[in-house]
């Protein structure tokens, strides 16, 4: 990690200073002598330290966990649980996902690790040029601190959630970061948290540009709500879903599920922009096939069997490609597989569907049982369906758990992350899975990374 941040280091400064040359939309990298290098040039003004924000977002859409490309969680962790199959050549990243079989060694998990710790270690430098710099406005200087530590917390987040106990970086020096030893993961979420809070504080109700895609103060609480939610902390996860849907003229269920994932959808929160005019979300690159069998991935026909017939979800969602008389299945929820004359889909992290399922969930841990259905209705109802028929808390919560699955599939992972906060991973997975055993509910350390620093041992169980 040491190495790749002292090399990031230097690739992020001599990007965004020709960043903030030509345009918001494109990234072009200069040669530059390494004197001018500095990060007194890099936040001279507000437009070169938005600009290497504006880098931030384009890492985390093209590289690493929340990428839509096919090493992404959306892909990976959907064929590492009950939603995907994969295909292709045994060697492959993806088909070691699916076969539970990742070692240490994972060229795509030690992607995880390094470009998380890259998109970190750049969030710090941007809250370092910014404190204490005279050149910023006092709502210009809020803003840059508060989507850096969105970004810081969000990333920290998700590295926490597959690897279990992690550093927690909140600096640039590499002499500190380079031998930074394993938190436990209570430490870890108090740091998330601590980060958020201060984050939605300092953030604006309002989006910077009509398009979603610089989190707000209800971004920033969206990812609170979760955070509280895995951490247990059912009334503050509630409050902050809450403060979210309360917001009812900026956040709205979309009726027409074929919308929801549209540029300007009323459903998001936050989302990922593409990287020119005409590109869309790589999601629907990944995910979309035209014939069978599919050359990467196909959606698992378990999953498209345990929709009921008349779930909106699974004929605007799921899209059945035919090979004679065999029947393939892929997401549809990006639409867009091609270049587009103008965007259509970006790539989205946050959407208010998945507040009401957080709100549901805690509702029915605190015992409201009657708002908790209430919200559950409203995702139901929205699919095509009745109200629920569960009635006692257990009931609700697996009906919670039942909807995210329908609802959320191939986003980010939730799958995954779901069926470990239920404690039902090693039950659903090693009666699909061939040799799933409990440790496989955390990726291994990179061995590389457990090399070079030996502070980040002992290397997680099983591996």
């Amino acid at each position: 990690m040491k190495t790749q941040i002292i090399i990031y280091f230097k690739v992020f400064f001599i990007v965004i200073l020709a960043f903030a040359e030509v345009s918001c939309d494109s990234f072009v990298e200069v040669d530059l002598p390494e004197s001018q290098l500095t990060s007194e040039g890099v936040f001279r003004d507000y437009a070169t330290a938005d600009a290497a924000l504006s880098d931030i977002y384009a890492k985390l859409r093209d590289t690493g966990i929340l990428t839509g490309s096919n090493t992404g969680i959306s892909n990976q962790l959907g064929n590492y649980t009950d939603e995907l199959i994969a295909f292709g050549s045994p060697t492959s990243t993806t088909v070691s996902f699916f076969n539970n079989a990742l070692l240490p060694s994972n060229s795509n998990v030690a992607d995880y690790w390094n470009n998380s710790y890259n998109q970190i270690y750049a969030a710090n430098a941007v809250l370092e040029g910014v404190a204490g710099n005279a050149a910023f406005s006092a709502e210009n200087k809020a803003k840059l601190q508060g989507e850096s530590l969105f970004i810081r917390a969000l990333v920290h987040f998700y590295l926490a959630n597959l690897f279990g106990s992690i550093p927690y970086i909140k600096t640039t020096d590499y002499t500190v970061n380079g031998f930074a030893a394993r938190e436990p993961l209570a430490d870890v979420y108090k740091n998330v948290t601590e980060d958020l809070q201060n984050a939605a504080n300092l953030l604006p109700s309002a989006y910077s540009s009509s398009e979603r895609i610089r989190p707000n103060k209800y971004a920033v609480k969206a990812l609170l709500a979760r955070v509280y939610l895995y951490r247990g902390l059912f009334a503050e996860a509630s409050n902050e879903s809450s403060a979210v849907l309360n917001q009812s003229n900026t956040y709205v269920l979309i009726s027409d599920l074929n919308q929801v994932f549209l540029i300007g959808s009323k459903e998001t929160i936050w989302q990922l922009k593409s990287t020119v005019a005409g590109q869309n979300a790589q999601e629907g690159t990944t995910f979309i096939f035209l014939s069978g069998p599919p050359v990467l991935t196909s959606l698992n026909p378990d999953l498209y069997n345990s929709f009921t017939s008349g779930d909106l979800r699974k004929n605007s969602w799921i899209k059945t490609v035919m090979n004679g008389s065999t029947p393939w299945y892929h997401p549809y929820k990006y639409k867009q597989q091609d270049f587009t004359g103008t965007s259509k889909e970006y790539s989205i992290v946050f959407r208010a569907a998945e507040q009401y399922l957080i709100r549901a969930e805690a509702r029915a841990h605190q015992g409201d049982l009657i708002g908790a259905k209430d919200d559950i209705n409203k995702i139901r109802h929205r699919a095509g369906l009745g109200n629920t028929l569960a009635v006692s808390q257990n009931e609700i919560l697996q009906t919670v758990l039942e909807e995210r699955k329908w609802e959320l599939f191939t986003e980010q992972g939730h799958r995954f992350f779901d069926l470990k906060r239920y404690n039902k991973i090693d039950a659903v997975l090693s009666a699909v899975k061939q040799g799933w055993n409990t440790a496989d509910s955390l990726l291994p350390i990179p061995q590389n990374e457990l090399s070079a620093n030996p502070n980040l041992r002992p290397q997680n169980p099983g591996y």
